[in-house]
């Protein structure tokens, strides 16, 4: 049995960012830096995520890393005001799921529940609302999900096998992880050591209906290639009015 999940009614205030990994994708962008640092529109992923966490009530982020960490702890180390920041550092890769529960002995607070985000990822989207609905499904854990949008174009065919016109990236009708969590404590103890939580725990979740889907209604990108990072860019760019 897996542990039930809370019933408080308090903001979530903490959280942890995963920024491990070599990032080779990212190449020639993490030569000299992890994948968090990479600079999106002028700007390095992780000043986005701490950003959009802080404006939510998060007061406390655990910041797991491994690759070239000496970076980011001197770019964490120059931020003024927000939240407190922490960095943990792996002395051996660990898997996403293997960091985050390392990343999760570093919570003040460990009995309370907190956000999860991958590294890579930049979003917008109410915390408070992903929290509401947490709570209302009574989950003991919350999965935001994104709209796919193929990197390939559609061809429109009518019954005829007429071309009647073509769509660049559309979006699909499927939902694919979005890279950001909520999670109730009882969940960090059935966190793989070392491995990957997505063929693990959340495959065992899922068979117990202990997972809960919340639907992004928001900007979501990850970043994962050179070509992302000029994408997002633009995107970012354009959002902000050309600024």
């Amino acid at each position: 049995m897996t542990a039930a999940p809370s019933s408080s009614t308090s903001p979530v205030t903490q959280a942890l960012i995963l920024a491990g990994g070599q990032a080779t994708r990212l190449r020639p962008y993490t030569d000299t830096r992890p994948k968090a640092m990479v600079e999106v529109a002028g700007r390095p992923i992780i000043d986005y995520q701490l950003e959009w966490l802080e404006g939510h009530g998060v007061e406390q982020v655990v910041v797991s890393c491994g690759y070239k960490a000496e970076v980011l702890r001197e770019h964490l180390a120059a931020r003024e005001g927000g939240a407190e920041v922490s960095l943990l550092v792996e002395d051996e890769p660990l898997g996403r799921g293997g960091a985050l529960r390392y990343a999760a002995t570093g919570l003040r607070d460990r009995t309370a529940p907190y956000f999860a985000l991958n590294g890579d990822v930049l979003t917008w989207f109410p915390l408070d609302e992903l929290t509401a609905h947490h709570r209302a499904k009574d989950g003991l854990a919350t999965l935001a999900l994104s709209q796919f949008r193929t990197t390939w174009g559609i061809v429109d065919v009518d019954d005829q096998d007429r071309i009647e016109g073509f769509t660049q990236s559309p979006l699909l009708p499927v939902w694919i992880n979005a890279g950001v969590y909520l999670f109730e404590p009882g969940i960090t103890p059935l966190l793989p050591a070392k491995g990957d939580h997505e063929s693990s725990t959340f495959p065992d979740l899922a068979a117990e209906g202990r997972l809960t889907a919340y639907r992004i209604d928001g900007f979501w990108r990850g970043v994962d290639t050179a070509k992302d990072v000029k994408e997002a860019g633009e995107e970012i760019t354009a959002m902000r009015g050309g600024r």
